[in-house]
């Protein structure tokens, strides 16, 4: 059922990210979901986040302190690392901070004194992302908005509010991101390394801690996206994540905007829960297929968390992220690309700059990339492929040499080509019954990867 739109102020929003859900009135869902695998896998995907294509993740935690890893590694796993005695992390925390300083210690030097949630949002909505994801609690536990069962089950203050920043991380940032008109979902580890109630009590952890706490985030701030992790050391069964989805379609308060991810037990990544998620590379392998909705996530360089021990040469180009967008979106799925914040509360400037430079592209291309569909062809070696309607868009990454044309597998009758960039027509031949060649100019019109588009016939 389609409803108008509710108008909020942009203050209202900044003011009260709780209040509302993605700034607008929800479409209300009436069907009720069970809690089994075979109901709620019928939920479909809402259509904002199948269109969507470009999402930003954020790693910002206590772990942002002393941000470091081996290089390969993920930097917001220190806690984790550092526990063995003999490995570089441990190392590293011996000769900085002395074998006596424990690593919840950080939680007090995690102050975020130069966040700005509007300057985080400014440089989002600048990126060409449609939606942002935000860690508001990985494996360390700590969360970042005022969570009782934090400090209940840790016995002292592990929360953003009453340790650190002394301020609501999430909820800032939700308002800030919402009032550019962007989705605002959260990342939620199910489990926590050292949580003396996870290590000792499994289901008090789940039935006390985990339940009264994820609901809490979405009853306070509403989400439009929850990125599950920190599943894998029980079944869905065991965790009782179906009864918790039940709960979320039901009742939780967001309505069809909701996504979820698939990781909610060691035996559903692929198989259940909402979109599939691969990491670093994984979709190479995929076999979800353009048939189910699936992202895939990773950092600018080896890590999420922000690494201090990365170089400029351990970051991924803007062209190649650019081309990680591309090659994500023309097989079906989406790009959740990760940037780590510094302790203080910024975003470093390469991350920036990266940010900046995917958004210049997408002012241009974004039509081959919003609202497209995997397109049915074997990659070309020049580039990639994605289709929105009657209309077919070449990324082109390797530009033909100047006289030599760029042969298109398409089967259908082709009505026109012309650049995205300018609209400049170009030249058709047919090249058999299922290719086309393109005559393009000497030079690229733009870089990195220009678009050309091609109209079709309709049959």
């Amino acid at each position: 059922m389609k409803r108008l739109l509710l108008l909020i102020t942009v203050g209202a929003l900044a003011a009260s990210p709780a209040a509302v859900c993605q700034g607008s009135a929800r479409p209300r869902e009436d069907k009720k979901y069970e809690a089994s695998w075979a109901s709620l896998d019928k939920r479909p995907i809402p259509r904002w986040y199948t269109d969507a294509k470009f999402g930003i993740f954020i790693h910002w935690g206590v772990y942002s302190v002393p941000s470091w890893g081996p290089k390969g590694k993920y930097a917001e796993w220190y806690w984790h690392d550092m526990q063995d005695k003999k490995g570089p992390t441990w190392k590293f925390h011996e000769r900085v901070y002395g074998r006596s300083f424990p690593y919840q210690d950080f939680a007090p030097m995690f102050r975020a004194e130069l966040f700005d949630p509007n300057q985080w949002a400014d440089v989002f909505a600048r990126s060409g992302a449609r939606y942002v994801v935000l860690t508001s609690k990985h494996h360390e536990g700590f969360c970042l908005w005022p969570n009782r069962q934090a400090n209940k089950a840790w016995g002292r203050p592990w929360n953003s509010v009453d340790t650190g920043p002394k301020r609501d991380l999430l909820g800032d940032l939700t308002g800030a991101v919402r009032a550019r008109g962007l989705k605002m979902g959260f990342y939620y580890s199910l489990y926590e390394w050292y949580n003396p109630l996870y290590l000792h009590d499994f289901k008090k952890f789940r039935d006390e801690h985990f339940f009264p706490q994820l609901k809490d985030l979405v009853t306070r701030y509403k989400p439009a996206v929850i990125f599950g992790d920190g599943e894998w050391e029980h079944t869905a069964a065991e965790w009782r994540t179906p009864e918790l989805l039940a709960w979320l379609y039901n009742d939780g308060g967001c309505g069809a905007d909701l996504v979820v991810n698939d990781r909610w037990g060691s035996d559903t990544r692929g198989k259940h829960g909402g979109y599939y998620t691969t990491e670093y590379g994984g979709f190479t392998d995929f076999k979800a297929g353009p048939g189910h909705a699936w992202e895939e996530n990773r950092g600018m360089g080896a890590s999420y968390g922000y690494n201090r021990n990365e170089a400029l040469e351990d970051y991924r180009s803007t062209d190649a992220l650019v081309r990680l967008l591309v090659e994500t979106v023309s097989q079906g799925g989406n790009l959740l690309l990760d940037i780590g914040p510094t302790a203080d509360g910024r975003i470093p400037v390469i991350m920036q700059e990266r940010l900046a430079g995917i958004g210049n592209w997408l002012k241009v291309n974004g039509d081959a990339i919003y609202g497209t569909t995997f397109a049915p062809f074997t990659p070309p070696r020049w580039g990639r492929m994605t289709r929105k309607g009657n209309k077919l868009y070449a990324v082109v990454f390797d530009w033909p040499k100047p006289g030599r044309p760029l042969r298109v597998p398409v089967a259908d009758p082709v009505k026109s080509a012309r650049l995205l960039r300018n609209g400049e027509l170009v030249k058709i031949e047919p090249a058999g019954t299922e290719a086309v060649d393109l005559h393009l100019p000497a030079h690229p019109p733009s870089r990195p990867a220009p678009v050309i588009v091609l109209e079709l016939r309709r049959r």
